[in-house]
Parts: C-alpha cells; structure tokens; sequence
C-alpha cells in the first residue's frame, strides 16, 4: 500500500492532475453556489386569505367565526415566511444564505408585520376593554415571535417562529369553538384604529428611509404644533439625511415584505370588520389602501435597485416604492378618521 501511494506522488503527472481537480471542484462547488442563491432569491406569491382560511377551517372542521380570517392570516404569514422557497434565511450562518441580503430583509419587513398583528391582537383585539385578561396563547405567541431574528441556535430563530405560529393556531382552534366566551375576536371600530395607527408609523418611517435613498435636507419638524413641547437635547433646525448606498437595496426590500404582508393583513381585516366598514363609509377607502400597496408588489426586472436621482436619466426604484406606500399612508391616516368620525 505504501508503495502504491509512493509511486502515485511521486508520479511527475501528479502536481498537474492534483491542480486541475482541484480547479475543476471549485468551480463546480461555486456553480453550486451561485445556483442557490439565484434559486432562494425568491418572493412567495400573494395568497388569497379567505382561501387559505377555508382550506383550514375545513381540515379540522372548524367554523368561520368573526376573526377567524385574519388570525388564520397571520399563521399563513407565519408559515410562509419560514417554508418558502429556501426556508428561513435570516439566521444562516453558512452559503448561500449568509451571502445574501435580498431575502433577508424581505423576511425583516414580514416579520415586523407579523410582531404588529400579534400585539394588537394580545393588547386590543382579544380583550373587551383595559381591564380584562390577556389570552395565554397570545402572549406566548407575542413573546416566542420577538426573539432575534439572527438568532441561530439556543434557541434557533425560525424554531420559536414556528412555536409562535403554533400557538396562534391554539388560539384560533379556540376562537372558533361552540360555546367557548373566553377566547374571543372584537371587531370593533377602536381595536383596527389601534392596529392601523401602529401600521401608519411603520409606513411612515419606511417611506421616509426610501426617500432618503437620493439624499434629502429636511427642516426640523419634531416640535411642531405644541408650543409647549419639550425634548431632551437640542437637535438643528435643518437636517440632512442620506441612506448609505450599502443599505439602499436594504431598505427596499424590507420595504417590498413588509408591505406584502400588510396586503394580506389588510384583505383579511376586509372580511372580519366588514360590519364596521361598512356601518363607518369606509369600505372603499380601505380597498384603496390594498390597491396602492399591490403596486409595490410589481415584477422587478431590473437585477439591481437603481438610485438615480431626481430627474435623471436612471429611474430610481426606492422612489417610486416610497410614492406607493406614501399614497397607502395618507389613506390609512383618512381612514382613521373615518372610523373614529365616520
């Protein structure tokens, strides 16, 4: 044996071969790779939440009750964001997954959706009023979904997402029980104000982020309208703010998730508070809100996210997300006040 691997090294063909095998596996390894990544650099489809509602209402033989919709919703999202194309990719800690940002953030703008949807469900939409107790599986979901989304391992990120999603479902096998009047879904004009006044600052802040994509001098507004407001620094009254180019496609995509959540969340507040829509004129406004978010869902057929600026000759793709979700923000702003006047 010994022999056998003395003539093979010192065989004068051996450096040569050795090199072109090495050569050849590390291109197959890289092509591998490279094929990975451009198979997980995928965004899951939109889903239709009464379908998706029926489908699991009919597998246990539940009943549709008030909330029943967009409870199952959000374990849809849940679900969705940690079986998609890939799995959950957050938390990777070896290629492709850690090689990519794309996806990521897309998840990061989902997941923040989902954390909203759980706490207003946990403080607001479960409880008749301040005083009354909180849901158990509410606030295990509110606490399991919370977790570092980086976080790998003890415990793994998409492990206490899926403990969350499970509780959820407890909750709605619950909701949907015969006689059960202690799990309960309020449909009420002041529970979806909360919810929406909550989403009305994440639109917000990520429209402005957008925005910052060309860079922006802003006048100071943090004071505005109390004369007696306070703050605890002195800040300038002119502020310029620009999004690191590194964090521009960032941004966008986070952007992008999070506002294919919120299509959902919203379809699915449709059917549970079409009473209440309904009763408030407010129906209409708020599948005007669907409809200028589905337009940040378009194709992208650019393989990178152009920042062109102003006018120019290149379009500027964090622009154009930012008008679509500064659209929805007005909307939503109008339709709190339908609800609340209406």
């Amino acid at each position: 044996m010994a022999n056998f691997l003395t003539d093979i090294i010192d065989h004068p063909d051996f450096p040569h071969r050795a090199k072109r095998t090495i050569n050849t596996v590390l291109v197959v390894l890289i092509a591998a790779l490279l094929l990975a990544m451009f198979v997980f650099d995928h965004e899951p489809d939109e889903f239709s939440v009464i379908d998706s509602a029926v489908r699991r209402a009919g597998d246990s033989q539940r009943a549709v009750v008030t909330g029943y919709v967009t409870t199952a919703t959000v374990i849809e999202l849940i679900d969705t964001l940690l079986d998609k194309r890939g799995g959950y990719l957050s938390n990777d800690i070896a290629p492709p997954g850690i090689l990519m940002d794309n996806v990521p953030n897309w998840e990061w703008g989902v997941l923040v959706q989902i954390r909203d949807a759980i706490a207003a469900f946990r403080n607001d939409i479960s409880r008749s009023q301040s005083q009354s107790t909180e849901d158990p599986n509410l606030i295990e979901a509110d606490n399991r979904i919370r977790i570092n989304s980086e976080k790998w391992m003890f415990p793994a990120a998409e492990n206490e997402y899926r403990t969350a999603g499970e509780a959820m479902s407890r909750y709605l096998a619950a909701l949907s029980e015969t006689g059960n009047a202690e799990t309960q879904f309020f449909a009420r004009a002041d529970n979806l104000q909360s919810w929406l006044a909550i989403v009305e600052k994440r639109l917000g802040d990520l429209s402005q982020r957008l925005s910052a994509s060309v860079g922006q001098v802003r006048v100071n507004t943090d004071l505005a309208g109390d004369t007696d407001a306070e703050q605890s620094t002195a800040a300038p009254s002119v502020i310029e703010v620009k999004t690191p180019f590194l964090d521009i496609d960032d941004i966008f995509y986070e952007a992008r998730g999070g506002t294919w959540a919120l299509i959902h969340l919203l379809q699915a507040i449709e059917y549970d508070f079409a009473s209440v829509l309904e009763k408030k004129n407010a129906l209409v406004s708020l599948r005007q809100i669907i409809r200028e978010l589905e337009g940040t869902q378009e194709t992208l057929w650019s393989p990178v996210i152009l920042n062109g600026k102003g006018f120019g000759l290149l379009t500027n793709h964090s622009l154009i997300m930012a008008s679509y979700i500064s659209r929805a923000n007005a909307a939503i702003i109008d339709l709190k006040a339908l609800l609340e006047n209406g």
